[in-house]
């Protein structure tokens, strides 16, 4: 029958959790099938039967299939050999035995009850017209049994040893419906979520009260309802779980759903919405549309939401649930980040520190050890070998001057790029000076910290596609320049290996839920101005083969749209290769008055009383200038553009209604108003339905640029077409290092603008959509590992700092209930 079979023989004094040490590496052994047990009746204890998985239980002898057998259809458990090959013998007789009765005498109670469950469901009644014995050694037979017409089966030792190899046949077959079985569960499922209701109430309670106000179901049965196998889940508690990305090779023949992305207008210091935005819709699609939806959504820091932003998880009634672990550590991928950040900071002044106080023999004599009397090189060595040029492997083959090359990287200490990172605002940690001690012999140095979120690794997670890809990206990370100009990389100094053990739980997504019971995906959170912006790669493709052909995945971009959405595209979309269907552009009447000359925003202060008032005017202006130059932008890249207007209760019928035929008139598909924050996915249906349209128009994606342009050139082409620059203005250091990345081979990576988010020009003040300026370059830098080039437009700074009165004040825990307060 094309099976492998293994015999796995115990002692004969094998303990009970010797048996289960076995059965549980079965268990989980995917190569596994079927699992019998030739084990003695006192070592088929309950505890040994039932933790044996029931798929596996090819002999029908656990609790679990027992049950299915007596109360369910056999399709879905197993029959025990033994009891097929009685209702073997009995069909088999010249007479039928439909209507029939069949006694059973003696026998164990479990297998009894099957098999009388199994003759009732033939069409026999179990009294005497057959007799089986079960136990015939231990049964006296009374004579008048044996009269004519009676149909007598024993089972002794002889009967079952003659009936042996239809008793192997059968477990063979039960083996390969078990492997059918198996190979079916890998299919594609249909969904069969099970949307969670909602009762909006007014006015609308805190994020926190809305969240703790409903009940999110168990992980695992979200998993299941969208057709995810238990093996492929990492449970984190009731309400989360890491999917593993073997998920990916599964449903490798699956086709992908609909991709939309949400990016939005210039936003104000406030935020315009994009994350609730994207909740309230994928809520629409699948809680009241009835489609498969995705929402992919990036992993808020800690930073914003102890510092003066708050949480990340949506707002109202268009929520990521429990909002207070969306907000809180989830599942430690920064910590993990800051954790592999750090590993690499403290490897390069460790290795610093070595080289300025050793001698190369020394050095080598240490980097690469005598054990047992032999040195040899460790694998991540033998690549630093190769990139020398030295094609050696044996320790005592090098000469004295590769084992110079060989031990010492030479890093300029002024020439380090590689900050330490912490997942806290600290402006104070901006600048600082290592190397005080006594113990570190005078090397100090200055350098600093950036949030975590910031790290490159951060980016590498968002932009990798599979572990072995990750790993490669870590090691190719640059950390500084030698004194003779040379890149020097994390596997130089031999760390890679260890950075993508620390990652190697982290590049697994996060799955959550919405208020309405809609499946998130939670995974890594890249700054949107010095890195691209976007959650990962990874969660957007697990997503889209989950979701099925007529599904929709929708992922949101940092900023706005000349920033999140540029980045999406000419960064996330060329390491994905997955193209957009389209684009949802979130503006709000606030933004738009603001761009149309309004007074200006600011954190924390009341709005001023333009924003809280019906003016078409303003809108109208904001309409005309930003989200026009936004709509136009989007559309350079061939992708068709709905605009959802996130409304505020300040907002008039006439502001919205006025948005709504701008933005037709400016080249979006459609243009909607979205309620969503007060009624959950009922308020973004019509959103749905525009997105559904949208998206099954053709679109004819492209990039802005072409890879193998110069730098420079690149740089000015989003300048000019995104951004509406004249020129640009590179400062003779930025140039000097983009022709230093030309040399070493990087020219050809995508670009990544390092600017504010607040304009589309350089110039935070400056609203609307501004012409007639230069657009200054001050610096260039590469983040190698992450795979781009990011020029730095003004200064962009990398730790933000904690406000006057920062979220934390209000932020406590009740020490009895444990429940948390003041969050959002």
């Amino acid at each position: 029958m094309g099976l492998n079979v293994t015999q796995i023989c115990l002692g004969k004094d094998c303990t009970e959790d010797e048996i289960l040490e076995e059965l549980l590496k079965l268990n989980d052994d995917p190569r596994v099938h079927g699992v019998y047990l030739h084990l003695p009746p006192a070592a088929l204890t309950n505890r040994v039967l039932n933790s044996l998985k029931p798929e596996k239980d090819v002999d029908g002898i656990s609790d679990w299939n027992t049950g299915k057998l007596v109360r369910g259809p056999l399709s879905t458990g197993f029959v025990p050999p033994l009891a097929s090959a009685v209702l073997h013998l009995l069909e088999n007789q010249e007479d039928s035995l439909e209507g029939k009765t069949v006694l059973l005498v003696g026998g164990e109670s479990p297998f009894r009850l099957v098999l009388q469950c199994l003759i009732e469901r033939r069409g026999m009644v179990t009294a005497k017209n057959a007799v089986v014995l079960l136990d015939a050694g231990n049964v006296d037979i009374p004579p008048n049994w044996g009269r004519l017409g009676v149909v007598m089966i024993c089972f002794g030792s002889l009967v079952l040893s003659s009936l042996h190899s239809l008793f192997s046949f059968i477990v063979r077959q039960n083996v390969v419906r078990s492997c059918t079985r198996w190979l079916q569960e890998q299919q594609y499922k249909p969904w069969r979520l099970r949307s969670l209701k909602l009762q909006p109430l007014t006015p609308v309670p805190s994020d926190l009260q809305i969240s703790r106000a409903q009940t999110a179901k168990p992980v695992n049965h979200l998993a299941e309802e969208i057709g995810l196998l238990p093996e492929e889940l990492e449970v984190y508690g009731r309400s989360k779980a890491k999917v593993r990305l073997s998920l990916l090779e599964r449903l490798n023949s699956q086709p992908d759903g609909k991709y939309v992305l949400v990016a939005g207008v210039t936003p104000t210091p406030l935020g315009e919405g994009k994350s609730t935005v994207t909740i309230g819709l994928v809520q629409a699609l699948s809680a009241h549309l009835n489609l498969n939806s995705f929402a992919c959504l990036r992993q808020p820091s800690q930073g914003p939401t102890f510092g003066i932003k708050g949480g990340a998880a949506g707002g109202g009634y268009a929520q990521v649930i429990p909002m207070e672990e969306f907000n809180l550590h989830l599942t430690g991928d920064i910590h993990a980040i800051t954790a592999a950040n750090n590993l690499v900071a403290a490897a390069i002044d460790a290795r610093m520190l070595h080289e300025a106080t050793q001698s190369d023999k020394a050095l080598f004599s240490r980097l690469v050890p005598s054990v047992n009397g032999v040195r040899r090189f460790s694998p991540i060595q033998i690549s630093r070998l190769r990139r020398l040029g030295i094609i050696k492997s044996d320790p005592s083959s090098l000469s004295p001057e590769e084992v110079n090359s060989f031990v010492r990287l030479d890093l300029d200490p002024e020439k380090i790029t590689w900050h330490r990172v912490v997942d806290t605002n600290d402006r104070f940690l901006r600048k600082i000076t290592i190397g005080q001690a006594s113990t570190e012999k005078g090397l100090t140095r200055e350098t600093g910290f950036d949030i975590a979120v910031a790290s490159e690794i951060m980016a590498i997670l968002a932009l990798a596609d599979s572990m072995e890809d990750m790993k490669s990206r870590l090691g190719r990370m640059v950390v500084g320049t030698s004194r003779s100009g040379t890149p020097v990389t994390a596997e130089d100094l031999g760390v890679s290996g260890a950075l993508a053990v620390l990652m190697k739980d982290a590049i697994k997504p996060t799955l959550m839920q919405t208020l309405e019971g809609t499946p998130v995906f939670v995974h890594a959170g890249p700054f949107a101005n010095i890195a691209h912006g976007n959650s990962s790669v990874l969660a957007d493709k697990l997503a889209l083969k989950l979701v099925g052909e007529d599904g929709f995945v929708v992922t949101e971009a940092g900023f706005g749209a000349d920033i999140g959405m540029e980045k999406f595209f000419n960064i996330k979309c060329r390491a994905s290769g997955l193209r957009p269907n389209a684009v949802v552009l979130v503006a709000t009447i606030r933004a738009l008055k603001m761009h149309g000359g309004g007074p200006s925003v600011s954190a924390g202060a009341p709005l001023p009383t333009e924003y809280i008032s019906e003016n078409l005017n303003l809108v109208s202006g904001g309409c005309q200038s930003n989200l026009k130059k936004q709509i136009q932008n989007a559309q350079q890249f061939g992708v068709p553009v709905v605009v959802a207007i996130n409304v505020f209760r300040t907002d008039t019928p006439a502001e919205i209604d006025l948005v709504c035929q701008l933005a037709k008139e400016c080249g979006a598909f459609d243009a909607v108003p979205c309620h969503h924050w007060m009624q959950g996915g009922r308020g973004a249906v019509e959103l749905a339905q525009a997105v559904k349209e949208a998206t099954s128009k053709p679109s004819y994606f492209q990039f802005l640029y072409d890879l193998q342009m110069p730098i420079v050139e690149k740089i000015r082409t989003i300048a000019k077409r995104i951004y509406g620059a004249d020129d640009i203005d590179v400062s003779a250091e930025a140039q000097r290092k983009i022709d230093y990345y030309h040399e070493q081979g990087y020219s050809t990576l995508p670009i990544c603008m390092a600017k504010t988010h607040l304009s589309l020009s350089h110039l935070p003040e400056r609203k609307g959509a501004p012409t007639g300026f230069v657009l200054p370059i001050r610096d260039v830098r590469a983040s190698v590992g992450a795979g781009f080039i990011y020029p730095l437009v003004g200064t962009m700074s990398t730790m933000p700092g904690l406000p006057t009165r920062a979220c934390f004040y209000d932020i406590d825990i009740d020490p009895i209930t444990e429940e948390i307060s003041g969050l959002f």
